[in-house]
């Protein structure tokens, strides 16, 4: 059965690795990011490779209007969602708490805790009155160790981690499944957004191993929605075989 799957930050990394993978496997997609360009490109891609309906909507989601608006109106056949993936997120600098940029933090925070808070408003409400539902939220290693120069930015999926168990506590009498997945290093435009378009220092963040791709994520998020209805992953970390923490790597 054709299920509407609805991706957040689908533009780029795990999130278009998540619309691939679930388009791959016959579902119909809602995808979101803020560069309408390439998210109008890869609804037309998707539907011309895999023969699933695509509907693009573009805002950026520390947009609270903007996210009530897309998400609450939807079209006729698209309001009923039965998978939400939480993938928008990201982190902007390198610094110590004393050196910290503030709009850095506020774009840290505004994406990856109160973006995530605000679609899942506009979705969760659907899925506890049909009493089926499933949202998997993108954490990261860094939601569960703090590492140097990472404050801000790991606090943010600290709060994803204590959402997605509270998400979980007060849905759980509706049925709807609830799961974090937490990757370590993954090869993406992370580095790049993190460095400030910096790809040298980008780029040696994954030098001498190889790093989780977008695609690992994907296929370990696709996964987690095809278990038995009495079965769900609840958390789930998935580092590199060279990571064993979020700071300690065996680069060759």
């Amino acid at each position: 059965m054709e299920n509407i799957v609805l991706v957040t930050g689908a533009t780029s990394g795990i999130g278009l690795a998540c619309a691939r993978i679930f388009a791959t496997n016959g579902h119909n997609l809602i995808i979101t990011g803020r560069r309408k360009d390439r998210l109008d490109k890869i609804s037309q891609q998707l539907k011309q490779d895999f023969a699933v309906n695509v509907l693009p909507l573009n805002f950026d989601v520390r947009d609270r209007e903007a996210v009530k608006n897309a998400l609450t109106n939807l079209p006729d056949g698209w309001a009923n969602i039965d998978i939400l993936v939480n993938n928008a997120g990201l982190a902007v600098g390198m610094d110590t708490i004393q050196d910290g940029d503030t709009n850095d933090w506020e774009q840290m925070i505004d994406t990856n805790i109160k973006g995530l808070l605000y679609v899942t408003r506009a979705v969760l409400p659907g899925m506890t009155k049909r009493r089926k539902g499933h949202i998997i939220n993108i954490g990261s290693i860094a939601g569960k160790e703090v590492y140097p120069f990472g404050n801000v930015y790991c606090a943010t999926k600290h709060a994803v981690d204590a959402l997605t168990k509270a998400i979980r506590i007060d849905s759980v009498k509706y049925g709807i499944k609830v799961t974090q997945i937490a990757p370590g290093a993954v090869e993406t435009e992370f580095s790049v957004v993190r460095f400030k378009g910096d790809k040298n220092k980008a780029d040696s963040v994954y030098k001498g191993f190889e790093p989780l791709h977008p695609e690992n994520i994907a296929e370990v998020v696709f996964f987690a929605t095809t278990l038995p209805a009495n079965a769900n992953i609840n958390d789930l970390v998935i580092m590199p075989t060279a990571q064993a923490s979020a700071t300690i790597f065996n680069r060759e």
